[in-house]
């Protein structure tokens, strides 16, 4: 990590947020799936693991208690503690509160999904954010991520438990000399959302793919499995616009505030972060109009399929219109003995195949004339 990156903490003060003392949980988890991720058949138990940052080196101490975290904070390095699983909701709290988080800030941490968050009280800066991927059937799976800014301590609160909490940046921190000091926690805190934001993009690249083929598919093979396909991906869309939008406004709030709570490093990282989150948002509202495209190609192609079957319905028509008409005339139930003006098509010997060849030479004409004018060209391209 190049020069400090980071600033302490101690005895600076930032304004209470608006709403921070309140837990805005989200109607439903964003996607179709439930309210509660379920892992084992259960929510996922709370485990805890400590990464502490020694003048020597990175050590790492994993499934750890409430004593040995104790004993931790007692030799006064920075630590990053990771809290994985909400199934044990009593030790989270312990734990938060013997690390001095405020009692506002515990609720949006242990309690899910929680709307995506900024909010900032005393000396601890708090975000919530979740982590997006997809799965089959166009399924959207959110995992949240929250994230605790103290003086000397950095916590991370994860829903779903991973072999490895955030493998990039742990592996990182693990190689870099000097190791991170006090002074670098608070950079470290945009570094992690920075990387939760880096899984967004691949999820929209796979929905542009998607689109992609989407927009094919509509303009050659136009079938209502096709427009519903595009309305899951926006619906999709507009539940990752949802997790993003709340950060542009908010990340803007906590950089005017920096000077109080975070040093220029961390306030240049975190303008880098606003960029990324500007990056994925008008992605994301591209994605957005092009699902439009593919639903006005769907309607264009059905539009001229629909044109196509209805020019050939007049064609059949128009060619069958004289032919009844002749039919109509030589069927009226005329005697010509007792009529005056009778039908000496009547009595002629080849008369009936005489008519059916007159009628086929109507239709013939017809179909030439029709021909020769593009009617029966088909409109809708190759299928």
């Amino acid at each position: 990590m190049t020069s400090q990156l980071g600033s302490n903490l101690v005895g600076r003060q930032l304004q209470l947020s608006s709403g921070v003392l309140k837990s805005r949980r989200l109607p439903e988890r964003p996607g179709d799936l439930p309210g509660q991720l379920y892992v084992h058949g259960g929510i996922a138990p709370t485990s805890m693991s400590v990464v502490v940052f020694r003048p020597g080196g990175v050590e790492h101490r994993h499934n750890i208690d409430l004593p040995g975290l104790e004993q931790l904070l007692l030799e006064g390095c920075p630590l990053w503690v990771r809290l994985k699983g909400l199934g044990d909701r009593p030790v989270l709290q312990q734990v938060l509160t013997r690390l001095e988080v405020p009692e506002p800030m515990q609720l949006p941490l242990v309690e899910a999904p929680q709307r995506t968050r900024v909010d900032a009280l005393g000396s601890a800066l708090l975000i919530v954010m979740h982590r997006l991927s997809g799965s089959g059937a166009n399924r959207l799976i959110s995992e949240q991520v929250g994230l605790v800014l103290l003086s000397q301590v950095l916590i991370t609160v994860e829903e779903v438990p991973r072999p490895v909490a955030f493998p990039e940046l742990t592996h990182w921190l693990e190689q870099l000399q000097p190791p991170p000091c006090t002074s670098d926690i608070d950079d470290i805190l945009f570094f992690l959302v920075d990387e939760v934001l880096d899984e967004v993009l691949p999820l929209l690249e796979d929905m542009s793919e998607q689109l992609d083929e989407l927009e094919e598919a509509a303009l050659r093979r136009p079938s209502p499995k096709v427009l519903r396909k595009a309305y899951d991906v926006r619906s999709n869309l507009r539940q990752v616009r949802g997790m993003i939008w709340p950060l542009r406004s908010q990340l803007i709030v906590l950089i005017r505030q920096s000077h109080r709570l975070l040093d220029k490093g961390a306030v240049r990282g975190f303008r880098e972060v606003q960029s990324h989150v500007d990056v994925l948002f008008e992605t994301a509202e591209l994605l957005r109009h092009q699902c439009d495209g593919v639903t006005d190609s769907y309607m264009a192609s059905i539009s001229n399929r629909m044109n196509q079957v209805m020019k050939m319905l007049t064609i059949i028509s128009s060619i069958f219109v004289p032919l009844t008409f002749i039919a109509g005339v030589y069927g009226m139930n005329f005697n010509p003995d007792k009529s005056r003006w009778n039908m000496p098509e009547l009595e002629w010997p080849y008369g009936y195949v005489l008519c059916l060849g007159f009628m086929a030479l109507v239709a013939s004409f017809q179909i030439w004339l029709l021909w020769r004018r593009g009617w029966f060209q088909d409109w809708t391209g190759s299928r």
